[in-house]
């Protein structure tokens, strides 16, 4: 990832030229570390987003709508007490690290047109956003740091805002910086040095990535960009390095990611990458629409994870337990397997009375059940006389004939609640917004885990949300997110006639292929694409040739007082298919 002060001065230049006059007409908080801001420009809504998390920090315009909490953070609150309404300035950058100040024109509390700033420090683990005065003093920061985090900085209402302690590097845009000075600095490092990391040593504010294209880009020899030393790279390195700093001095600079073989982002820049290979580098219209592709999958499964780690925390803990409990059960069902072997002992007892005495304590006994094995040496308890060592030995019999059916029903009870559990997981896995979570939270409240959740309480919740997607031949096609709006797509919501579909033996989604007006078999088509989709929602969704059974939904039934999710059917066929992603998304946005 390169999101240095390179890549920031092209997001700056962006959020100028499409947010500059435009006022704020909303501020929500996603989560403790991001910040959505509502610009009204041009006629036009944007979203500028904030995220000052260890995993990813970034300022851009957004076109994804983050779900936001019921009850606004406190930080919320003091943002839009000081800059709802407000109007956009500038946005500009105080020498050359990440650290952007957003400008704005608002009124102070006596009504008067007045300035205040966000300012949003985007440096790893130590990101921030901070509210600053037209004087910079702060009033109000997302992160306090005091002096017990930090002696060389505070961060804290009423300071004088102060920028983070600057490197020992030299700026690779200032205009002093020529080939002599540049050539000065290099010759004062090891010519065996690895000219990236020259680079990143000696200049501030350039990211890895960025230091080894230019590596790259300036190297004659094999060693490329992982390779190349200061004396391999000594007649281009200035000229592949001014390339790029010329490029951040006139922001002439290129949205670019970089995909793996399989299509999933691995980098971005602001120039292009070529050490990855040919072909494997794509150009975006915009920085935003960059960071989007980038981020906007693991950052929705981010906020997701935080959000349900007590829920999760909880699946795991209960997984754990269940699974020793039948682990447990299956040995002591094991060792009730020796039930027979006390009935024989009785038997034999019982027969050869005449022979025992009280004290023994045991005896050889023949066994005429099976003679071929010969005599049967029988422990034998010397304070008992023979007829009450023989009933000991048949309670022993009656009590393991009893324990074995009930250890069987406990462990297939057992074994059917890990079943369940794991589809909630899988949902879990799922989810994408903060209803899913609840749905989850109020299934697992009704089967008997609200006790272990923190905090819970049982809200009223509307009917459940279901995934509407469309066939290339125009059927729709619904899904269930969790057990709870399975049970409800399934049983109440769809039609005896309608098509059902579920990955075959795996936890996933209850899908329903809805039959169009006078219609009873819709197109191979249609199957095949609603069968992609519950492989899709389900735990195979990364499986090849995943199969999947479909049927009428007169032919599904929920036996009574089963768990959420849970049906049976029959009359059923098997499709196999591969779900494909891209696919699948298409058909989603069908019906948007």
């Amino acid at each position: 990832m390169a999101f240095d002060a390179g890549f920031l001065r092209h997001i700056c230049h962006e959020l100028n030229a499409h947010l500059a006059g435009g006022r704020i007409d909303r501020i929500s908080q996603p989560s403790r570390d991001e910040i959505v801001i509502g610009i009204r420009c041009q006629g036009e809504d944007r979203r500028l987003y904030i995220s000052a998390g260890g995993n990813g920090p970034r300022i851009h315009i957004t076109n994804e709508r983050p779900e936001n909490p019921q009850v606004p953070p406190m930080f919320c609150m003091l943002l839009r007490k000081h800059f709802s309404g407000a109007k956009f300035i500038e946005a500009r950058m105080p020498g050359f690290e990440r650290v952007a100040v957003l400008v704005f024109e608002t009124r102070d509390e006596l009504g008067e047109t007045a300035e205040k700033n966000i300012v949003c420090e985007m440096i790893g683990r130590f990101a921030n956003i901070i509210l600053t005065d037209s004087r910079g003093v702060i009033i109000g920061q997302l992160k306090t740091v005091d002096f017990s985090t930090s002696e060389k900085r505070q961060v804290l209402s009423g300071l004088k805002y102060e920028l983070p302690p600057p490197q020992d590097k030299r700026d690779p845009t200032d205009p002093a910086l020529d080939e002599k000075a540049f050539n000065s600095i290099a010759a004062g490092f090891p010519g065996d040095m690895k000219a990236d990391k020259f680079i990143m040593a000696a200049f501030s504010g350039i990211a890895p990535l960025v230091a080894r294209e230019i590596a790259a880009g300036a190297s004659s020899s094999a060693g490329g960009a992982d390779g190349a030393t200061l004396d391999d790279c000594a007649r281009g390195l200035w000229k592949a390095f001014s390339d790029v700093t010329g490029k951040i001095k006139e922001c002439g600079g290129k949205p670019c990611l970089v995909r793996d073989a399989t299509g999933h982002p691995v980098e971005y820049s602001f120039i292009e990458i070529s050490q990855y290979g040919p072909d494997s580098c794509a150009e975006y219209p915009t920085f935003g629409e960059l960071l989007d592709a980038y981020y906007g999958k693991r950052g929705l499964e981010d906020r997701i994870r935080k959000k349900s780690s007590d829920i999760s925390r909880l699946l795991k803990n209960a997984e754990g337990r269940i699974e020793r409990k039948i682990s447990a059960q299956r040995q002591e069902l094991a060792d009730c397997e020796a039930g027979d072997r006390y009935k024989l002992w009785g038997d034999l007892i019982t027969g050869n009375i005449f022979r025992l005495k009280k004290g023994m304590e045991s005896c050889e006994l023949e066994n005429w059940e099976d003679p071929g094995l010969g005599k049967e040496n029988i422990p034998l308890d010397k304070r008992l006389s023979p007829q009450a060592n023989a009933q000991l030995y048949y309670k022993k019999y009656s009590k393991a004939k009893v324990a074995k059916v009930v250890l069987a029903q406990q462990i297939e009870s057992a074994e059917s609640e890990l079943v369940y559990l794991r589809t909630v997981a899988d949902a879990l896995e799922r989810a994408e917004n903060e209803a899913d979570l609840g749905e989850i939270r109020a299934e697992l409240y009704h089967s008997g885990y609200a006790s272990k959740m923190k905090n819970y309480t049982e809200k009223k919740n509307p009917k459940p949300q279901i995934r509407r997607y469309v066939t290339s031949d125009g059927h729709l096609v619904l899904c269930g997110r969790n057990n709870t709006s399975n049970d409800y797509l399934t049983t109440k919501y769809a039609s005896k006639g309608d098509w059902w579909f579920h990955v075959k033996n795996q936890p996933g989604s209850h899908v329903v292929l809805i039959n169009n007006e006078g219609e009873s078999d819709p197109p191979e088509l249609a199957f095949t694409e609603a069968a992609e989709i519950a492989a899709y929602n389900s735990s195979a969704r990364a499986g090849v040739m995943v199969p999947v059974d479909y049927t009428t939904v007169s032919k599904v039934k929920k036996p009574a007082g089963s768990k959420p999710g849970f049906v049976i059917y029959t009359s059923n066929w098997t499709a196999y298919v591969t779900p494909d992603a891209d696919n699948v998304k298409k058909m989603s946005e069908r019906t948007v």
